[in-house]
């Protein structure tokens, strides 16, 4: 990894990206768990599954994000 001058706005759209990727699918993997929940009556056995799967899904694409953030600096 290098150490070279980069942009305070590189920074940002990095910690932006990370926090959408995170939240974003937290949030998908909780209501689409509370729906089937609802639509099966096993409440909530398939919240916190989807809890669980969002979070894994979060963090795989956050340091996904991160390698493609730190990859191009090498080129």
């Amino acid at each position: 990894m290098r150490t070279g001058k980069r942009s305070p706005l590189h920074s940002m759209a990095l910690m932006s990206g990370i926090l959408s990727q995170l939240v974003g699918s937290i949030l998908v993997g909780i209501f689409g768990g509370m729906w089937l929940d609802r639509r099966f009556g096993t409440a909530p056995f398939l919240m916190i599954v989807g809890l669980f799967i969002g979070l894994a899904t979060g963090v795989y694409g956050m340091i996904k994000l991160i390698q493609r953030h730190f990859g191009e600096e090498e080129q």
